[in-house]
């Protein structure tokens, strides 16, 4: 399984590592964390050097009662580190993590390769239109309501069969739009419970059915400190044995917080299999 980012084929048969990049003030692990250009260029090389194959900007916030912001506040936060990011590191493939289609436009037209995307367009009925335009590979995440409204949108008969079916009702719509390059994002903790969650982990082989590249973003999240009783600053063991059931079970990419753990998982699990 390959993608094309601005004519690099990047294989997917090993799994590979997307690195977060947050410039949001209130993301629920690392707001605000990043406040200056160098503090910004330091923790993308950090990633870079460690393995990461992909770096995802995101500039809104998609934490459960996040605020909203416009699509003005999201351009001006997000722009300026594309710019600054490819003048430093020109060969990064930076993905925009974005459900906006003018957002995702600007983003790519500035140099970014890929888009990533927490509503599968379904909260801009602009964005699938727009990707086929762009021709770039496509992540699709599953997600009910918007940020502020998904916590109560879990109710489900039949989660994994539900997920299935939007997934392959997205794919049919990005492909007759001529999108080739799709990746499925099962949206752990997004109109989910900790146990949906959980389950959805259980029985991850199963979206192999689609037939498209899996990611999985369980960095730090609260279905990993919650059960353990502790905090997302003390989640990366949990996150890491998350991310190595996940790549045991057909995961292709790691979308993680920190990227040389999540590296060493792919490397020891691919020594194992060889």
């Amino acid at each position: 399984m390959t993608i094309n980012c601005k004519g690099k084929l990047i294989d997917l048969s090993t799994s590979k590592v997307m690195g977060i990049l947050n410039l949001t003030p209130d993301s629920f692990y690392d707001g605000g964390k990043f406040k200056n250009e160098s503090e910004i260029l330091s923790q993308v090389y950090i990633m870079l050097k460690a393995g990461a194959t992909f770096i995802d900007l995101g500039a809104y916030s998609s934490r459960p009662d996040a605020n909203h912001i416009s699509e003005e506040e999201e351009l001006k936060r997000l722009l300026p580190i594309v710019t600054l990011i490819l003048k430093e590191f020109p060969e990064a493939l930076l993905s925009i993590d974005t459900f906006r289609s003018q957002v995702a436009k600007q983003g790519i037209e500035a140099g970014a390769s890929l888009i990533n995307d927490i509503s599968a367009g379904l909260l801009d009925e602009k964005m699938l239109e727009t990707v086929a335009k762009l021709q770039v590979p496509y992540i699709m995440m599953h997600m009910k309501g918007t940020p502020q409204t998904m916590q109560q949108e879990t109710n489900y008969k039949n989660i994994i069969k539900e997920m299935l079916f939007y997934f392959s009702e997205r794919i049919a719509k990005a492909k007759a739009l001529g999108i080739m390059d799709v990746i499925v994002d099962p949206g752990f903790g997004f109109s989910k419970t900790r146990e949906q969650n959980f389950e959805i982990l259980k029985q991850l082989e199963l979206f192999k059915l689609l037939e498209k590249p899996v990611l999985i973003g369980v960095s730090r999240k609260s279905m990993i400190y919650k059960t353990l009783e502790n905090t997302a600053q003390e989640a990366l063991n949990g996150t890491t044995v998350l991310n190595t059931i996940a790549l045991q079970k057909g995961a292709s990419i790691l979308r993680v917080h920190d990227v040389k753990e999540a590296v060493e998982c792919i490397r020891l699990l691919e020594q194992l299999k060889s």
